[in-house]
């Protein structure tokens, strides 16, 4: 699938607790990411939609907010929903910030983010 037009400023990393401190130069890959061979990432609209998915019985999780910088764009493919990506990784430098989000009993990630609004952008 071809990028998104225009590319989007951030891209967005799930993960289901919290990140190393300080971020490493390279982050961590989780076991989907060495088995895939690359980074799954989300863009913002995504967020609600993929942790409800693959973080269905979490009630917490973070998010790294990763600035799409022009290195990526070369190393990143856009799955058929949009999904980008990264084949290479990202650190410490890529990271802009960082965010829990936490959801009630009964409450959609949708609904909890867009409660929690601000960090995805």
């Amino acid at each position: 699938m071809a990028p998104p037009t225009p590319l989007p400023i951030y891209v967005y990393k799930i993960v289901p607790t919290a990140p190393p401190s300080p971020i490493p130069a390279q982050y961590p890959l989780s076991e989907l990411d060495q088995k895939d061979g690359f980074v799954h990432l989300s863009i913002a609209t995504q967020i609600p939609t993929t942790a409800g998915l693959f973080f269905k019985d979490s009630t917490t999780l973070w998010i790294l907010k990763i600035r799409f910088k022009p290195d990526f764009h070369n190393v990143t493919t856009w799955e058929v929903q949009g999904c980008p990506h990264l084949y290479g990784n990202f650190g410490a430098g890529d990271v802009e910030g960082t965010k829990e989000f936490s959801r009630s009993e009964g409450e959609s990630w949708s609904e909890a983010m867009e409660r929690q609004s601000g960090f995805l952008l």
